[in-house]
């Protein structure tokens, strides 16, 4: 008889500590990305397009079914409330997403630009705060995300993503700047009559229709913030030359947050960019086509992104004849 009890007790043992030691493998995993790695850039863009004003936007920031939210700076186990701060100068504007981590403390998230630069052209980014992100981070609408009025273009060198920075899709060579006049909340905030809005919310007074929710492991949240990505675009320019200059006077720290991943930032910064992998091989053919001698130079290179989630080959082509001589580039996106 003890021996019928023994078993069943070592084996319940056995389970809870191969249970204890995966959820602190899940735990390991998930304090080695940045902060940021929480928390969808792309995804606030898009429900700032989705919104009708900004009180609108902070509250679809805060709706759970968006997965736009999850973090959880100050780790209690709760997800933060994000509340949004709005300034204007002229016509710029910028709307400061801040994180509610204590009674006394508060971390800026992101910062989003937005200027009006015509009768019915605006243009907007989305800044990532360099302490939750490790670098200050830049997402724009990509030309595919709206029909755009009066595009203009800009060359952008290529990105790959940095780590656990962000997940964004390869961004092509030719950056369109896209105008989101369109976009009901900035329509709403050049209107004559708006007036700036400031959160009313704080750490003891929160909205009635918000209720916290569980943090996601990073390996259950990272699908949903991809969803966003392929919208939007990493750049490294703002187009908002005057808003850093409103925003750095209001900018928002909190040293229980940097204490807290001091490590992981110095880390991220000390090698932000880990090493791409990529062939090259480069093939010349000849041939002849009833008549004049043409010569094709093939080069294509493939490049794979840090994470392994994407593969981009660009393959040139060049032919040479008599005539002269034509170049051809193809690129191609493979996601797995």
């Amino acid at each position: 008889m003890r021996i019928k009890h023994y078993i069943p007790l070592m084996l319940g043992g056995l389970l809870l500590h191969i249970t204890t030691s995966l959820q602190a493998q899940d735990t390991a995993a998930d304090t080695a990305h940045l902060p940021g790695s929480n928390f969808s850039l792309q995804g606030a863009l898009e429900m700032f397009k989705k919104a009708n004003s900004p009180e609108e936007f902070e509250k679809l920031l805060n709706t759970q079914d968006n997965k736009v939210n999850n973090l959880d700076l100050n780790g209690d186990g709760d997800i933060d409330y994000i509340k949004v701060v709005n300034k204007r100068e002229n016509d710029v504007q910028v709307f400061v997403l801040q994180d509610l981590v204590s009674e006394t403390e508060s971390q800026d998230i992101a910062v989003i630009e937005l200027q009006k630069t015509g009768a019915e052209n605006a243009v907007i980014q989305i800044v990532g705060d360099e302490d939750i992100y490790g670098r200050e981070t830049i997402i724009e609408p990509s030309a595919g995300n709206d029909e755009a009025a009066n595009e203009t273009s800009k060359k952008e060198e290529p990105y790959f993503g940095s780590g656990p920075l962000v997940n964004t899709r390869y961004a092509p060579t030719r950056a369109i700047i896209v105008n989101v006049w369109v976009w009901p909340c900035v329509r709403f905030v050049f209107a004559p009559a708006y007036t700036v809005w400031v959160s009313p919310w704080s750490w003891r007074v929160r909205p009635v229709w918000w209720h916290p929710w569980r943090p996601l492991a990073w390996t259950v949240y990272r699908p949903y913030r991809y969803h966003y990505a392929p919208h939007y675009v990493v750049v490294h320019t703002h187009r908002v030359v005057y808003a850093p200059r409103i925003y750095r006077p209001m900018r928002v720290t909190s040293v229980t947050v940097r204490t807290r991943n001091q490590v992981v930032i110095n880390r991220y910064r000390a090698n932000p960019r880990p090493a791409r992998t990529f062939s090259s091989p480069r093939t010349t053919t000849t041939r002849t086509f009833n008549g004049p001698q043409r010569t094709i130079n093939t080069r294509s290179r493939t490049y794979t992104s840090p994470n392994g989630n994407r593969q981009v080959t660009r393959q040139r082509t060049t032919v040479s004849g008599p005539r002269g001589s034509a170049t051809r580039t193809r690129t191609r996106v493979k996601r797995h």
